[in-house]
């Protein structure tokens, strides 16, 4: 296992949201005068990014090629703390599931009950983006036990409310949720500002798993100044480059599987190499008897070892960097 922590760098100047898109899917090649794409390369770059797009769903599918998310015993770790949660509508019609600790929640408060107790402090925040898989039980019960460490969350759905039970279904889903980078941008800006605006949440964080990992990392890069930390679980790292890491300036950590074939080791300890030079706040964590989704208890790529040694480190670095 490797573990690194450079020291922090100040913040920078933000960069547009759509660098999410470009970390889930690769980016095309722009004119330096006007930031648009040369009008000789638009079928080229449009044509490479479906490339991209279907090429990624399919590494996912390789890794996933016989699995099923059928909960076990560890899926259905409840919070020690007592939480609610519940469905919830943010932005303007967008959907997914929030949950927070009863002792913060107002039950006359609205249709969601989470509004925050009357004359209690607002709670730290977290946008959680699901797996591939989408947003299924799963999910609901991380967001519940993040929630009983003392945060608000709210699970994004970036499917619509559709989830899926095969690799094959997970795949369509994946391809249909990236081939739309407007949609991820509205989703997890939404997401932002129900949770720091109202809300009023004082420092708010991202978390992702496998496919949300990805989108984690893009909100990372997008927002180096709103948000306040960043926990990336197995995701894409394939255009995690030099430029688009500069801007970052909360701190980072992320949790990888040595036999991850659709993440390299060699891509992991890039990433990681290249937060050190930049002197970012990072720490990344490779498991050597884990592969893809290995902290997925509903799945059958679940590693215990490491999945309880990536929570134990999880709920130490949000208690850290946004329960300070």
């Amino acid at each position: 296992m490797l573990a690194v922590s450079p020291s922090r760098l100040a913040a920078t100047l933000a960069v547009p949201f759509a660098l999410v898109a470009l970390l889930l899917l690769g980016a095309g090649c722009e004119s330096p005068a006007t930031g648009r794409a040369p009008a000789d390369s638009t079928a080229r770059a449009t044509a490479d990014t479906a490339s991209d797009r279907t090429g990624y769903a399919a590494e996912m599918a390789e890794q996933h090629e016989g699995d099923r998310p059928t909960p076990s015993p560890a899926a259905r770790m409840e919070p020690d703390t007592a939480v609610t949660g519940r469905p919830v509508t943010y932005g303007d019609s967008l959907t997914g599931y929030a949950a927070v600790p009863e002792y913060a929640a107002d039950s006359s408060a609205g249709a969601d009950g989470h509004a925050g107790a009357e004359g209690s402090d607002p709670l730290p925040a977290l946008i959680a983006v699901h797996e591939w898989w989408g947003l299924n039980d799963n999910i609901r019960t991380m967001a519940r036990r993040l929630a009983g460490q003392g945060f608000r969350v709210l699970a994004v759905d970036l499917y619509g409310g559709r989830v899926a039970e095969r690799p094959q279904r997970a795949q369509r889903l994946m391809q249909e949720a990236t081939s739309d980078r407007q949609a991820i941008q509205d989703n997890v800006e939404a997401a932002y500002q129900h949770l720091a605006g109202a809300h009023a949440a004082p420092q708010v964080g991202i978390i992702g798993w496998c496919f949300g990992g990805a989108v984690a990392l893009g909100g990372m890069t997008s927002l180096p100044r709103s948000l306040d930390g960043a926990v990336i679980y197995y995701g894409s790292l394939e255009n995690a480059t030099r430029e688009r890491l500069r801007p970052v300036s909360m701190p980072v950590i992320g949790f990888f599987g040595a036999e991850d074939e659709s993440i390299p080791t060699r891509q992991v300890r890039q990433f990681e190499k290249t937060l050190r030079e930049l002197g970012k706040d990072a720490e990344v964590y490779i498991y050597d008897d884990a592969g893809h989704a290995f902290a997925n208890p509903s799945g059958e790529r679940y590693v215990a070892r490491a999945a309880e040694d990536a929570w134990q480190k999880t709920t130490a670095f949000l208690e850290e960097h946004l329960q300070d």
